[in-house]
């Protein structure tokens, strides 16, 4: 029987269990769809919810279980109206959650992708990092495109816009212009991406399913003059046709006309995730850097990685190679780092046991490139070592770290080297291996397998901790979200009241009302529900840093499982 790994929720599954998903998603990948994670499903369930309400979550989760569906099969199934179904299935197509192909008797089917809905845990880094990088325009862009999931550049830049403005004080105000620039700057840095448009003009296009697709050249390309006045001639070409059109037809051709003036109305736009997935990773290799050695050396890291980060692909193990001469160049002024100390933080990070940086050559004063895989792991080792310690002490950590170390060890040796009693050292293994964070080998000295004749070794797996550290990840995370929800549904009413009696003293004081009067409305709420509000208020608080501080280590975790798997594809 042939294992396999699933390159979307990296679990191990039999041959026999595998079912091939040709889906045709935004970036042309192709899903192995088998056995489902315990846990995964039901954080879907959870997050589709929580995000589009019952109804979608219902068909959502039916096809994260199920993969390939026709409709009909999915409204059977799901015991909904057909029409409910599809308005579910537009909204998940909208948000780049499901996709949807031909089959061989022409049937329409439908798949969802677990790992954008998982995306949507991590919403709130994407736009807090946005906003760090280029502002609040950016972020509310940002906002705006992962709300919706799919939107034209002069929609976003309008809404913006009239967001902005709105928020401005001192008779203030934004210019699209503005909100456009940032807009374009987020395309250039690859934050932005062209969705995959229509294709008319093919001979595989069938009237009952749409071809999308799209060149990856074009990806990152803001609308040229040609594309403008194609889309153009085909509003003129539809309005022609329409000879007799109704009143109300006729309304709705102009405010077309009037919200698609603009050059970029036929082409949508999404977020890329990748881009944000590797200033994630970015951003913590650069913190470890600064952990280990100094800022300095983590803001050399953070230069490299800047100038590579357009040029390198997200699922790159190594970085491009650049020279000292463009790292020196690039460095920030405000660092006032001469040329020979930059130099030496370069040496300090190729000879570093982490290797992170590796030397590649030495023209232009010598050629440096990034060890992303191994930086990558090195994170996901700390991460799980960090568990380690957390759950069974410092002692089981030395053997484990020991483990990674020497790589396959036997019990006496283990003892030796960690310099532990003995007694106490076999229950720290035994539990470490009855948790499934070490492994055992039989290497038998005789064909017979006798357990006398056979060595017994020691070891760490560190794909199958990880798998197994990912499934407790989606555990928590699920437990913590339906905890939250209890929650909130539980106190409800209370928290209801006290939103209803806020509203009414922030209308009061704005109509300048009497502070008595203000402060009989206050009054409405008890000393004891507002106790009871705090309390509530401050367990969700907590709950949601908790799942903010679980997505990072899940995050770390999968882009680990994501660079193994493509590394060891490129190697077979």
């Amino acid at each position: 029987m042939i294992e396999c790994i699933c390159s979307k929720c990296y679990l191990i599954f039999s041959s026999s269990s595998l079912v091939e998903l040709k889906t045709r998603l935004p970036t042309n990948t192709k899903v192995l769809q088998g056995t489902m994670s315990t846990w995964q499903v039901p954080l879907c369930s959870l997050i589709l919810r929580e995000y589009y309400g019952e109804v979608v979550s219902k068909v959502g989760t039916y096809l994260a279980k199920k993969g390939l569906t026709p409709l009909r099969v999915i409204a059977q199934e799901t015991s909904l109206k057909l029409d409910q179904v599809k308005k579910s299935l537009c909204t998940l197509i909208q948000q780049n959650i499901v996709a949807f192909e031909m089959n061989k008797r022409g049937f329409t089917e439908y798949c969802a992708d677990v790992t954008r809905i998982l995306h949507r845990l991590r919403f709130p880094r994407y736009m807090y990092s946005v906003k760090t990088l280029y502002g609040d325009a950016a972020e509310l862009i940002i906002e705006e495109l992962l709300h919706n999931g799919q939107m034209t550049m002069g929609r976003v830049v309008d809404k913006v816009t009239e967001r902005l403005n709105e928020a401005m004080l001192d008779n203030q105000s934004v210019s699209p212009s503005l909100v456009k620039d940032k807009f374009a700057k987020l395309v250039y840095t690859h934050f932005i991406q062209r969705c995959p448009a229509l294709v008319s003009s093919t001979e595989e296009a069938t009237p009952s399913m749409p071809i999308l697709a799209i060149n990856e050249e074009d990806r990152f390309l803001l609308p040229t003059v040609e594309e403008a006045e194609d889309s153009s001639s085909r509003k003129r070409k539809r309005v022609i046709e329409d000879s007799s059109p109704t009143q109300a037809k006729r309304q709705k051709i102009s405010r077309e006309e009037k919200h698609d003036s603009d050059v970029h109305c036929s082409i949508y736009w999404c977020v890329n995730f990748d881009r944000f997935h590797q200033y994630l990773r970015d951003q913590g290799l650069i913190s470890a850097v600064m952990n280990k050695i100094d800022k300095k050396a983590s803001e050399v890291l953070r230069t490299m990685l800047r100038l590579s980060e357009v040029r390198t692909d997200f699922k790159a193990a190594v970085s491009a190679h650049m020279s000292t001469n463009e790292i020196f160049q690039a460095l920030p002024k405000e660092l006032s780092l001469k040329r020979q100390t930059l130099e030496q933080y370069l040496k300090l990070l190729t000879d570093d046991s982490t290797d992170f940086v590796s030397k590649t050559g030495d023209s232009g004063g010598g050629m440096y490139s990034i060890n992303l895989h191994r930086a990558v792991k090195n994170l996901c080792k700390a991460h799980i070592e960090s568990v380690v310690q957390e759950r069974f002490g410092s002692k089981c950590f030395r053997i484990f770290r020991l483990l990674l170390l020497k790589g396959h060890l036997e019990q006496k040796q283990i003892e030796e080297f960690a310099m532990i009693p003995a007694k106490e050292a076999k229950e720290m293994v035994y539990r470490m291996f009855e948790e499934h964070f070490i492994t055992l080998t039989e290497v038998p000295k005789t064909p017979d397998h006798a357990p006398s004749r056979t060595y017994y070794l020691f070891s760490v797996n560190i794909n199958q901790v990880s798998r197994m550290l990912l499934e407790k990840c989606f555990k928590a995370m699920t437990n913590l979200m339906n905890r939250r929800d209890h929650e909130s549904r539980e106190n409800r009413r209370l928290l209801e009241k006290q939103q209803r009696v806020e509203a009414i003293a922030a209308s009061l004081e704005q109509s300048g009302a009497d502070p008595a009067q203000k402060e009989e409305v206050e009054q409405m709420i008890t000393p004891p529900e507002r106790a009871q509000v705090a309390k509530v208020k401050h367990m969700t608080n907590k709950m949601e840093q908790s799942e903010i501080q679980l997505d990072e280590t899940m995050f770390i975790i999968q882009t680990y499982l994501q660079s193994t798997h493509v590394h060891d594809v490129k190697l077979k």
